[in-house]
């Protein structure tokens, strides 16, 4: 793989104040990244810095990024790992550990692997809702093929972590044997936008020009942004369907509402609700939940809410109901108020994501879920149990 030539430790340390300025950059901007989602990182000759767990790219600094040795890091791909997924993703997540810097004590992100064959000195990788309108469709690899051509690397859908770095990297290398360069940015199914350049301002102009490619396609199929006009929803019912939510829920929790446009159209009918009643992407799972809830109105929630938690074991996170909009229930015993409210709209904020991408997936043939696969993969993944643990819902 290609070395970046840039210098080491001290000039790695020296640049974190600009990694830490482009991850707040997109951090910040939900059109980007959502709650703990998306990851960055800064690589010199033989050290890389990569966005630790449990920092949000929003408010990161400094000191949330995880010190890497590049040499132990590329180690990682000489060993023979088992057969099995549980005991693999232990085993390299035991090797991803160790391939700290001395003194490090941070746990680096799981996608460490992917920051570390791209060769160009930053890389950064978000999710935005108008990136996986595509990767989330039915038609996403053949629309990436004649927007982008042979510009970046489509990444199909994988498990996450060790799998996916494999995957990753045989794409990566065929791309680099035929173009002679490495790709300056990926689109992976299900999951999300990476890109890769040699300053903050590279990554800006590249990101934002693809961006753009893709809103003039989704107009020039017809399809219009998503409506996020209010809809004043009657405030009595509204507030006695809160209500029962929490007299369901128990003890501790908080329950937000939202209602516009949007929203309200994917709670109009089984057949509006269809385009979001499955997972789109990791994050959807990991903050609200791996299926959303829906009722006619507050005379069936009991029952539905009864029948969803045999069926899951564990509560809904997210509630549509005909006419008054999405709610959704965060927190829990042994959380503070505002801990609670705060994991409630982190959880409406992910659903209202996923009502994006949907809406985008109409410009290219329609939505494409995760498998049922992947989905048991991720809500099994130890990496995510502890995102969610980080998470405080």
């Amino acid at each position: 793989m290609a070395e970046t030539t840039a210098g080491g430790p001290a000039e790695g340390r020296a640049a974190l104040g600009p990694l830490a300025a482009i991850s707040r950059h997109y951090g910040a901007d939900p059109a980007w990244v959502l709650a703990g989602g998306g990851n960055t990182s800064y690589k010199t000759a033989d050290r890389l810095y990569v966005k630790a767990s449990g920092f949000a790219l929003g408010t990161i600094d400094a000191s949330g990024f995880c010190e890497i040795d590049r040499a132990r890091l590329d180690a990682i791909w000489s060993r023979q790992y088992p057969g099995d997924k549980d005991a693999r993703e232990d085993a390299v997540l035991a090797d991803l550990m160790a391939a700290r810097a001395p003194g490090e004590t941070k746990r680096p992100s799981v996608e460490t692997l992917l920051h570390g064959f791209f060769p160009q000195a930053y890389v950064v990788h978000t999710h935005p809702a108008i990136v996986n309108g595509l990767t989330c469709s039915q038609e996403g690899e053949a629309a990436f093929a004649r927007l982008f051509g042979g510009e970046g690397i489509w990444v199909p859908l994988v498990d996450p972590g060790y799998t996916l770095a494999v995957a990753v990297r045989a794409i990566f290398d065929a791309h680099v044997a035929q173009k002679g360069a490495a790709p300056a940015f990926m689109f992976m199914q299900n999951h999300g936008l990476l890109v890769a350049a040699d300053s903050p301002e590279a990554i800006a102009a590249l990101s934002g020009a693809i961006v753009a490619k893709l809103a003039g396609a989704i107009a020039a199929a017809g399809v219009r942004e998503p409506d996020l006009r209010p809809v004043i929803a009657d405030p009595g019912e509204t507030e006695a369907f809160a209500a029962a939510l929490r007299g369901l829920a128990g003890d501790g929790v908080s329950v937000r509402h939202r209602a516009d446009a949007m929203t309200l159209g994917f709670a109009a009918d089984a057949a509006s609700f269809a385009a979001i009643a499955q997972p789109y992407s990791p994050d959807h799972i990991v903050y609200a939940g791996h299926e959303f809830l829906r009722v006619e109105g507050r005379a069936e929630l009991a029952a539905a809410w009864a029948s969803y938690q045999a069926r899951n074991g564990q509560r809904p996170r997210v509630i549509l109901a005909k006419g008054l909009g999405a709610f959704s229930v965060g927190g829990g015993p042994g959380q503070t108020e505002a801990a609670s409210a705060q994991a409630a709209s982190r959880v409406l904020d992910l659903f209202a994501d996923a009502c994006k991408v949907a809406t985008y997936t109409r410009a290219f043939g329609g939505p494409r879920f995760m498998t049922p696969e992947a989905v048991a993969f991720i809500r099994n993944w130890e990496v995510e149990k502890y995102r969610s643990s980080v998470a405080g819902r």
